[in-house]
């Protein structure tokens, strides 16, 4: 998969902007905030429709204009027009001429895996930030993933709030609750597959990703749910023993919502006993292992972003982990040291983009 040109209007700091890329691998330089990681979001955005950022769409549109408009020309197996346009009052899709009226429908067409910084979020923050990373990554793999989430989040909204209703009521009908309760342990019990495979998939990479970056150590990422080796009906059991306590609540107290994921170094957990560099080198194996995956499971090459790449990491790891880019893969680095990536890639053949308050020079 291979962005050829692409094309932004009112994007962050950016006018109007036309690019072009190499298809194999691009390096985008500028000093700290010249608009190097807006460029990359752009991509992200064409792909995914959202940002790897936790914001607003609405940020997205340049100030003093009321839209923004992605566009990308992108080769995979055919060639597309790919299309993402954003006003205050939402956001609409195309691909070519043809309107697409589900976001769903559309995720899944550019796979795409980033590294940024604030991914280490993976790993320090809270588990419901954990599940929107495995989320996306999963859906990208599977559209029919992101319709069973939806449904259960449909499905979850509608429990919780008749449970509040039956706290208030004292006499409604256990009926209907059973009825929902069943509908959402089968879309639950779906997710829980999907996340228990895409788990199970990483960690046939990760370890020795992880080591051949960092010399030492073996890296697992583990899995943990409510519905863990838990057939449907041990599952109802579950919920009819908590019933009690999630009228107390309001809410319901058990399943995938609760899910997580713990990176595990040498049988520690990362988060609390892992340093900067150790949490940092996790990450990008994680999003090697996802390269991986997608290889392997929809025979597609994603594009690979990696931003702010040489932060935190010394020449050595940030030399092992360029070794992993492959011709065939549509690399972005970003970067405030053009010469030490010069030199770490002075046998490669790349294209240079120099961005200097939000203008752009192909090199």
């Amino acid at each position: 998969m291979q962005i050829q040109e692409l094309k932004l209007l009112n994007f962050r700091n950016y006018e109007r902007v036309c690019v072009s890329f190499d298809s194999n691998l691009n390096v985008i330089y500028g000093k700290n905030g010249s608009g190097k990681t807006n460029l990359v979001e752009a991509i992200y955005v064409l792909a995914l429709t959202r940002s790897f950022k936790q914001i607003n769409d609405k940020t997205f549109i340049r100030h003093d204009t009321e839209v923004t408009k992605i566009e990308g020309v992108v080769k995979g197996r055919y060639e597309h027009t790919y299309q993402v346009l954003i006003t205050n009052d939402g956001k609409k899709v195309k691909v070519d001429s043809n309107k697409l009226t589900k976001l769903s429908d559309y995720i899944s067409k550019i796979p795409i895996v980033l590294f940024n910084p604030n991914d280490l979020k993976m790993i320090k923050d809270t588990p419901s930030v954990r599940r929107k990373y495995l989320n996306i990554a999963i859906s990208q793999l599977d559209v029919l993933y992101l319709k069973q989430l939806n449904s259960y989040n449909k499905l979850l909204k509608i429990r919780n709030s008749y449970l509040k209703q039956m706290y208030l009521n004292g006499n409604a009908l256990h009926d209907y609750l059973e009825v929902v309760t069943e509908k959402l342990v089968v879309e639950g019990l779906k997710i829980y597959e999907h996340r228990r495979n895409y788990i199970a998939f990483i960690n046939e990479q990760i370890a020795s990703i992880y080591e051949r970056i960092v010399g030492l150590g073996t890296l697992q990422v583990k899995y943990t749910s409510d519905y863990a080796n838990k057939s449907k009906e041990q599952i109802l059991e579950m919920y009819a023993k908590n019933l009690s306590r999630d009228l107390s609540f309001g809410k319901t107290n058990n399943g995938v919502h609760h899910d997580d994921i713990c990176f595990s170094l040498d049988g520690k957990d990362l988060k609390d006993y892992g340093s900067e560099g150790q949490q940092k080198n996790a990450v990008i194996s994680w999003k090697f292992s996802e390269m991986a995956i997608f290889h392997e499971k929809k025979e597609v090459v994603p594009i690979l972003i990696l931003d702010d790449l040489l932060s935190e990491l010394d020449m050595e790891k940030i030399n092992n982990i360029l070794s992993f880019i492959q011709e065939n893969v549509q690399t972005f680095i970003t970067t405030t040291e053009i010469e030490k990536i010069e030199y770490l890639l002075e046998e490669k053949t790349y294209k240079k983009i120099h961005i200097k308050n939000g203008k752009l020079e192909e090199e």
